[in-house]
């Protein structure tokens, strides 16, 4: 019997014609990636292994220095009876505890109210609407891009609306969805925005941090001056492919799509623009108040030494990001959907933070097994091990520092192409290579910020992200036979630009020493 992939093939090869390479490739890709357990399993596997390396490393003596200590580096065997005792006491704890956790729930109940009030929708919409038809590539990017910090409201709002707007503008509708998934997902660590992403990952970062440098704090903030200046590049990249390289392609691939299926851009209600408005402007309020607390000399959102961007000492404001995302999300979309009509009661505010909330159950069940499986990885001290022998090998190779960033961001992008989520994959990642790099001299702002670029390129070619089958059936309501090599071909070119174009881009950025975001050195000096 023939697997789905095989059977997709065939399936794409147009009168008998033998597939492609790319769609080869990408078929091949996708039946390894099938053969991968769930990620929440991939830590459980982990956990078993840190077990079992526990048991087996914690005879042997190393010569390595816990730089935390000083002294000689000596594994703990985690399956003694003491040890498991401690792990089951624990697991609440470190589950709780977990810092990606609340940051990430608490900052979608906002914009799970915005979102389900239709106010993201109705900006969204506008700032489409009114962009003229030369400008209608890089709007759409931009707009990719800012959805961002409304999680994953870009795929199914940003990306069908791109096909709709290209083809009411006489354009081939599959690359305005090219171009609004690169965006969305090519793109998705460049806004210039703050959104959840950024504490969910620097909180990840510091649990590798912790390794080496317990009192080392990392800004949820520190990439935000590199992810803003990567929308510059993304936006003007993506134009260039879309409007010279994929849109001349695609004149060759027929719209046979039945128009009644098609997707129509509906006009927003009077009360829709009005419940927009109000709710910008209600956001414009919040800004300008927050400002004006932030502003005093001995305004309480200062930390002692009168910063307002100091993690540590603690500035309140920087402590209060996500509380912040939350009430901007939260305010203007209880606001819109009154006006607009949309919430009759506060019930229905309620069930937009409800609505958010059902979509985090599988991330909770991620979470539970990432917790547990970073606390072993951690108690062991496999992970000091590990750091410490690849930074004693990286000093030995004499590899230049930029080599080793781009190496990084290489490793996160083959990886994507299996684990398609930024937190799961971050999650097993950051243990090892943050310490490691911190021990070569390299800040972990640094390498999260390198990360992040790998983990974006790759997302738009391989079946593995959530969401691709659904950027596929987008594509079917105008061509209908479109598959997932047909989609990943006609992504490849952003993948491989962004992915080159990305890298040059952060290693110039940190050649000319622009600084990353809030207290983010590009160096660390170990103790």
């Amino acid at each position: 019997m023939m697997s789905q992939a095989e059977n997709r093939s065939k399936a794409e090869q147009p009168n008998g014609k033998p597939a492609g390479i790319v769609v080869r490739v990408l078929n091949v890709l996708e039946t390894l990636g099938n053969k991968l357990p769930d990620p929440a399993v991939l830590f459980v596997i982990g956990l078993a292994v840190t077990w079992g390396l526990s048991w087996w490393l914690s005879r042997f003596t190393f010569s390595e220095i816990d730089p935390r200590s000083g002294e000689a580096i000596a594994v703990v065997n985690l399956l003694t009876l003491t040890h498991l005792a401690t792990f089951l006491s624990g697991m609440v704890d470190e589950f709780v505890k977990f810092p990606p956790l609340g940051v990430v729930l608490v900052a979608l109940l906002g914009v799970g109210v915005a979102e389900h009030s239709g106010f993201i929708h109705a900006c969204l919409k506008n700032l489409l609407a009114f962009t003229p038809q030369k400008l209608l590539t890089p709007m759409l990017l931009l707009v990719a891009i800012v959805s961002h910090t409304a999680a994953d409201a870009g795929y199914v709002l940003v990306i069908p609306i791109g096909g709709v707007m290209f083809y009411a503008a006489g354009r081939h509708p599959l690359a305005g969805i090219a171009a609004a998934f690169a965006g969305v997902s090519g793109g998705f660590s460049a806004n210039f925005i703050p959104s959840g992403i950024d504490p969910l990952l620097s909180g990840l970062t510091e649990t590798g941090v912790a390794l080496v440098d317990p009192a080392r704090a990392v800004n949820p903030l520190c990439n935000i001056f590199f992810t803003a200046a990567s929308s510059l590049l993304i936006i003007l990249l993506g134009w260039f492919l879309t409007d010279v390289v994929v849109e001349p392609r695609l004149k060759r691939t027929l719209v046979d799509g039945d128009p009644e299926d098609m997707p129509k851009m509906e006009a927003l209600t009077r009360r829709d623009q009005l419940g927009m408005w109000w709710g910008l402007a209600s956001m414009l309020v919040a800004i300008v108040l927050l400002v004006a607390w932030a502003w005093p000399a001995g305004s309480a959102l200062r930390a002692e030494d009168g910063s307002l961007t100091s993690y540590r000492p603690p500035a309140p404001l920087m402590h209060a990001i996500v509380p912040l995302i939350f009430f901007l999300f939260f305010i203007p979309g209880v606001i819109h959907g009154f006006v607009s009509g949309k919430f009759t009661s506060h019930r229905d505010v309620i069930k937009g933070m409800s609505r958010s909330m059902e979509t985090m159950a599988y991330y909770l069940v991620l979470v539970f097994f990432a917790a547990l499986f970073i606390a072993a990885f951690r108690d062991s001290n496999i992970g000091v091990l590990m750091a410490v022998k690849g930074a004693t090998f990286l000093r030995d190779s004499g590899a230049p520092p930029a080599v080793t960033i781009a190496g990084i961001i290489l490793l996160a992008a083959t990886v994507n192409l299996l684990i398609g989520s930024a937190s799961a994959k971050w999650a097993m990642l950051a243990p090892i290579f943050v310490p490691m790099l911190m021990l070569v001299g390299l800040s972990p702002e640094l390498t999260q910020a390198a990360y992040r670029v790998g983990d974006s390129c790759t997302n738009i070619i391989t079946p593995m992200m959530p969401y691709f089958p659904l950027v596929v059936v987008f594509c079917q309501r105008y061509v209908k036979t479109t598959g997932i090599g047909t989609v990943g071909a006609m992504m490849l070119p952003y993948s491989v630009v962004f992915l080159i174009g990305w890298t040059a881009f952060l290693l110039i950025y940190w050649g000319l020493g622009i600084p990353l975001g809030l207290q983010a050195p590009y160096t660390y000096a170990p103790a």
